[in-house]
């Protein structure tokens, strides 16, 4: 299976009103994709599109609330019967709880599992029912907490485990039934978006993003990279990526040291935010969070993302490095 490239592909993505979604959103429509955004906040979403055909690019919207399968379907028939297809289905809508975990709130929690697990099955379930025919691309945005246990976030890494789960499982399922789908999952570290201003936060003062951040930009290259290229999962931060290779291999030291990053959180400087989009829409609209500033490039997603060139990157420098031995035993 091919995948078409991406000035020729109908684009859809979930929880595209602000952050990731909106920042993939606009990237595809200047790449010249047709793109469909999906997300509560209708208002937040005619800003966007507006946006999109006002630089040129070809944009519509449906709201839908992703825990709910029905509005799901609906919105994908809209897109649809706006564009005559979908190429690629992107689920990124999340929310978060800043929040110790018996100290969470039980409706909170299930909640959040409706958004982050089951959206991303609902949008899984029907971005197949209209890819099996004639092919495509379904990518998810989990994140570097599905591969590592995280304090104060525990109710957020647990539903990026169980999506993590979901979507390896839907891929070897896929496969089994011969399906032309390509299931990518993009696993991003902490990213500078408005997602802590947007959290349910139980801790004094206000939420951060767990550090460094890295900007939404980066994660939004990764994710078309996935709809015009079959990739199996690509993180975003090298930072995240060595901390969850860290935790794998040295657990108990990783437990010891996690509880270091809990007041990394929250900062007592800036004032609590009020409101939270777990339940309710919130203000949405902006790709960056107000308050912290991402890194615009890592260098280990720059590999990943071009394995071909990290290959021969590699073997240049085994090249010069053999070529430098010889001369020095010459």
């Amino acid at each position: 299976m091919k995948l078409k490239p991406i000035e020729e592909q109908v684009v859809v993505v979930t929880g595209s009103s602000s952050g990731i979604g909106l920042a993939t959103v606009r990237l595809a429509a200047s790449r010249g994709a047709k793109v469909f955004l999906i997300a509560r906040n209708e208002a937040a979403l005619r800003e966007a599109v507006q946006g999109i055909r006002a630089e040129g690019g070809d944009a519509a919207y449906a709201t839908a609330d992703v825990g709910d399968e029905a509005e799901v379907l609906a919105a994908a028939q809209t897109a649809i019967a706006r564009f005559g297809r979908i190429d690629s289905w992107v689920n990124n809508a999340g929310v978060a709880i800043y929040a110790p975990l018996l100290d969470t709130p039980e409706e909170e929690h299930q909640r959040l599992f409706r958004t982050n697990y089951f959206g991303t099955v609902h949008g899984c379930r029907t971005a197949i029912r209209h890819l099996r025919e004639n092919g495509g691309a379904l990518v998810t945005v989990g994140s570097i907490a599905g591969d590592m246990p995280s304090p104060i976030l525990g109710a957020y890494t647990a539903s990026k485990h169980a999506l993590k789960a979901y979507v390896e499982s839907l891929r070897i399922e896929v496969r089994m039934a011969a399906l032309p789908v390509s299931i990518s999952l993009v696993k991003p570290s902490g990213i500078a978006t408005p997602i802590a201003e947007h959290a349910a936060n139980h801790l004094e003062g206000e939420a951060r993003i767990p550090p460094p951040p890295y900007d939404p930009a980066l994660v939004a290259e990764a994710i078309l990279d996935c709809c015009t290229r079959r990739v199996r999962e690509v993180t975003v931060g090298g930072v995240g990526r060595a901390q969850a290779l860290f935790a794998q291999h040295f657990p108990a030291l990783f437990d010891r040291l996690a509880p270091l990053v809990a007041p990394l959180l929250h900062t007592d400087t800036l004032p609590k935010t009020r409101t939270d989009n777990l339940a309710k829409v919130a203000a949405d609209g902006e790709e960056r969070s107000a308050t912290e500033v991402g890194k615009p490039f890592s260098l280990y997603t720059s590999a990943a993302r071009h394995p071909g060139l990290l290959a021969a990157g590699l073997t240049a420098t085994a090249l010069l490095v053999y070529a430098g031995t010889r001369r020095r035993r010459g």
